[in-house]
């Protein structure tokens, strides 16, 4: 690590936890935002695990956590891992306490967070970036992180990559963020099919006929995205338009070609998912959607897309978790 800097999660969730803990662990002095449950998690001690062996600890004490905003003030670096719908509030929030200087990242999914980061803070150094990762909160009171790969963030002055790099926790920049956010999100498009699931993603992602409606999903977006010019980038070893056709191999050989392009641990679910057990609103919006706002700019449509997007809402309203649907069902 470079240099040691103070660092503010703003608005720590699973993702914000876990990585404000790994950055606690790394050396730096770490800030978060959260609600009354991270608050009390961390004042008991953050236990972060993952698929990769990790099992850490990060003692009271070590980290400061609030409920006031005023956490912000003094740091250089701002994590933004609140959900997309809050992402206009938490700039305001930002403006108000946090330093003129600091510079702003979005750690959140979906594709226009930094803009309306932009928006609402101007003249700031506000960054996108990636997290290809899913934390889960488990039972037994741990932040676990269940899949693999690197946070990526845009390239700008400061070294913050190399900055925000700790053990277990790898920072990469990159030019194009707006590819690397579509590509991220054509893979997230299964966050909605785990959550109507109700399986691990292990569970749903050995099953052929789920990995179909993956395949599906991603052949409507690519489509869309050629339409409108965009060439998203690459979230795993293979190109994008590869994806779907490996999604479609049969489950033996499927299995052997995955392993060396993604590591699932067998308990990880989708964050959609979890905030389905939890009756919180998801983010269908900014992921379906997006790919909906998009084709209908470019006079398409997404049949299973804007289907899977319906089943979710659906879902959210009842509020009473996954619905446990098979692929018959979300196929109708």
């Amino acid at each position: 690590m470079a240099q040691t800097k103070t660092i503010a999660i703003a608005g720590a969730g699973s993702i914000g936890g876990y990585v404000g803990g790994l950055l606690s662990l790394g050396g730096h002095e770490v800030r978060m935002l959260a609600r009354p449950a991270m608050v009390a998690r961390v004042a008991a001690g953050l236990h972060l695990s993952s698929h990769e062996g990790l099992d850490a600890t990060v003692l009271p004490g070590q980290l400061q956590v609030s409920e006031d905003s005023a956490i912000l003030r003094g740091a250089d670096i701002i994590l933004v891992t609140v959900k997309s719908g809050g992402t206009a509030d938490m700039a305001e929030l930002i403006a108000a306490e946090a330093p003129q200087g600091a510079v702003v990242i979005s750690l959140q999914n979906g594709v226009g967070n930094a803009d309306i980061l932009r928006e609402g803070l101007p003249g700031r150094d506000v960054r996108a970036g990636m997290v290809p990762f899913n934390v889960l909160q488990t039972e037994d009171g741990r932040l676990h992180r269940g899949t693999s790969g690197d946070i990526m963030i845009e390239a700008g002055s400061g070294g913050i990559g190399g900055a925000l790099s700790v053990p277990y926790l790898p920072v990469h920049e990159s030019a194009d963020m707006g590819s690397v956010l579509w590509g991220k999100l054509l893979l997230n498009l299964n966050n909605a099919l785990n959550a109507l699931s109700g399986l691990t993603l292990y569970e749903q992602l050995s099953d052929r006929d789920w990995r179909r409606l993956v395949a599906g999903q991603m052949d409507e977006a690519l489509r869309v995205l050629a339409a409108a010019g965009i060439t998203p980038a690459k979230a795993t070893p293979l190109p994008p338009k590869m994806v779907p056709m490996i999604l479609r191999l049969p489950t033996p050989v499927f299995r052997i070609v995955s392993g060396r392009m993604l590591k699932i641990d067998r308990m990880a679910r989708s964050s959609m998912w979890e905030d389905l057990s939890r009756g919180r609103p998801t983010e269908i919006g900014v992921l379906q959607g997006a790919v909906e706002d998009l084709a209908t700019q470019h006079g398409l449509t997404v049949p299973l897309i804007s289907r899977v997007a319906e089943l979710i809402r659906a879902a959210e309203a009842k509020r009473a978790g996954s619905p446990g649907l098979s692929p018959d069902d979300v196929r109708g």
